[in-house]
């Protein structure tokens, strides 16, 4: 998809982050733009940018996590604009800690949105996409560890893997059907966002460092590379419009990522046990 103005994208998570710097790109590439987030003021405060920007926005709370909200958002976006050109399924939070010690309700908010949320999005946004007829393109955020692991993180490595076989998935079945509609996976290293502060958020009481020591030791570590390292989101959000035009596939913000999926896939074909990832290469 080479050309942006005047078309329709919508962004969930846009109330921060990438999420915000994407909407922002939308609103300067000259796109009709719909941006969804569970955190109202956070969203409104990103429809006041994209308005500054000149962009026509139709703001929707929604939950990702919810099927209904999200077929809601997709009724708002075609009743308000007719069509959906780009789609981004960028909503996410962060839950790490040990495999065996989180509680089940930790492994269902992060699934439900960073899983679940994108899967939602695609079975609304989708089916009329191809039903318009038109050039689109769905753009799913995965994660650096959607493709290498790491220990203390294991509820969202293990979603940021699924997302990224969903979406491989998707862009197989579309390309096998023909569709004019395609797909790139986003799959950022370290970005300065509010991805540590998640639990602000969590619809449910989240767990006391009590609780969840090996959470909270990694999600103080996330919070420190990020701020400290992070790429700022708005060169994310350039890269993701440079690979929706060019149609790529993998959309990676650092330089590093190929020398470790080098490590890693060197030893899955000799059989061994891969490397951790390391974040703060």
């Amino acid at each position: 998809m080479e050309r942006f103005d005047g078309r329709v994208a919508v962004i969930t998570g846009a109330g921060s982050g990438i999420g915000r710097a994407l909407a922002g790109r939308a609103a300067a590439e000259g796109m009709r733009v719909v941006i969804a987030d569970v955190e109202v003021s956070a969203l409104e405060e990103a429809a006041a940018e994209v308005e500054t920007a000149g962009a026509e926005v139709v703001v929707a709370p929604t939950d990702v996590s919810r099927p209904d909200q999200v077929d809601a958002l997709a009724g708002i976006a075609y009743e308000r604009f007719g069509a959906v050109h780009l789609l981004c399924n960028n909503a996410g939070v962060f839950q790490g800690g040990i495999t065996w010690q989180r509680e089940l309700a930790d492994w269902e908010w992060v699934f439900g949105v960073n899983f679940w949320g994108v899967l939602h999005g695609i079975r609304s946004f989708v089916p009329r996409m191809l039903e318009g007829g038109d050039e689109g393109h769905v753009v799913n955020t995965s994660s650096l560890a959607g493709l290498l692991t790491v220990a203390y993180s294991g509820p969202y490595v293990t979603s940021k893997f699924a997302v990224l076989a969903l979406t491989e998935c998707l862009a197989h079945d579309l390309r096998a059907h023909g569709a004019p509609v395609g797909v790139s996976v986003l799959v950022p290293g370290l970005v300065d966002t509010k991805i540590a502060y998640s639990m602000r958020n969590r619809p449910d009481e989240p767990p006391s460092e009590a609780q969840a020591p090996d959470h909270h030791l990694v999600e103080q570590a996330l919070r420190d590379l990020t701020g400290e390292r992070g790429l700022a989101p708005a060169e994310v959000a350039a890269l993701v419009f440079d690979a929706v035009r060019s149609g790529r596939f993998y959309v990676t913000t650092t330089d590093v990522t190929e020398d470790m999926l080098r490590e890693r896939f060197d030893a899955i074909v000799a059989g061994e046990f891969p490397p951790p990832a390391q974040f703060d290469r």
